[in-house]
């Protein structure tokens, strides 16, 4: 048995230890949430603009920014499930309303962010030739295939891109070919590796891609305007989060979304 004065001794001693780390981590607790990277969540078409935005970032502030690419339904349902992201970037005004519907967004922060354009694709060695119009002839151009879509019923690029045909009279011949992607991305993905002979996909994911080729674009007038709407999310107290936005709506941030073919909203 332990010596009563040892035991004294060795108690002492395991109290220190045990207020050093209680202080230890009062001090490093505050530090590391501080430190915490701001976590965007943003349409998968944003990818390759925002990426190079935030190496910008990066350089300039020494703080970095993770992102999580996805379809704005699913991003708009992680956060709704209580993901914890400091900001959404949809691609649609829709998945916007949604979360602010829910009061998962601030108000006050959110504005519509940037432009795009609705175009059909080809992999880069297609002969299809075709020219978008009133009842064009789609599905004689797929021949045997499918035509590469996000899926319509909830993915923002799915929507506009059912909706120009259903606009130009074609969707009912197509209907039953389209083979869904669950984002544009993968969509884009589909015509690159030739799995699809078309696609339709935002102007700024065909310019991303050197596998496939434009082979139209979609007026503008044949589904609701492109528009990629930014909030904070109700639920930050990210320190770095509203100075992050104001950096993505800087001059300096401006060159890298409008070299993927975006445009700076007003």
């Amino acid at each position: 048995m332990m010596p009563r004065l040892c035991r004294l001794a060795f108690r002492r001693v395991f109290l220190a230890l045990v207020a050093a780390v209680f202080m230890v981590g009062c001090v490093a607790g505050p530090a590391l949430a501080r430190s915490k990277d701001v976590l965007v969540f943003g349409a998968a078409s944003l990818k390759n603009a925002l990426d190079e935005a935030n190496a910008l970032y990066l350089r300039q502030t020494n703080r970095k920014v993770v992102v999580s690419y996805g379809a704005s339904s699913a991003l708009a349902r992680q956060i709704e499930s209580g993901a914890p992201a400091d900001i959404f970037i949809s691609a649609d005004l829709d998945w916007m309303d949604y979360l602010a519907q829910r009061n998962l967004i601030k108000p006050a922060t959110r504005f519509n962010f940037l432009g795009n354009t609705l175009v059909l694709v080809a992999p880069a060695d297609s002969k299809v030739t075709l020219t978008i119009g009133r009842n064009f002839p789609l599905a004689t151009a797929l021949g045997g295939g499918r035509l590469a879509l996000a899926d319509p019923g909830a993915v923002p690029a799915g929507k506009y891109g059912k909706a120009a045909l259903e606009a130009l009279g074609v969707w009912s011949s197509v209907a039953d070919k389209i083979a869904p992607a669950p984002d544009v991305r993968a969509a884009l993905v589909l015509v690159a590796r030739g799995e699809t002979p078309l696609g339709i996909v935002y102007q700024t994911d065909a310019a991303a891609d050197k596998a496939v080729k434009t082979i139209g674009t979609f007026p503008s007038d044949t589904h609701p305007p492109i528009v990629y709407p930014i909030a904070l999310t109700a639920s930050t107290s990210h320190p770095d989060a509203q100075s992050y936005v104001a950096f993505l709506k800087s001059d300096a941030a401006k060159p890298a979304f409008e070299k993927q073919g975006f445009v700076r909203l007003p």
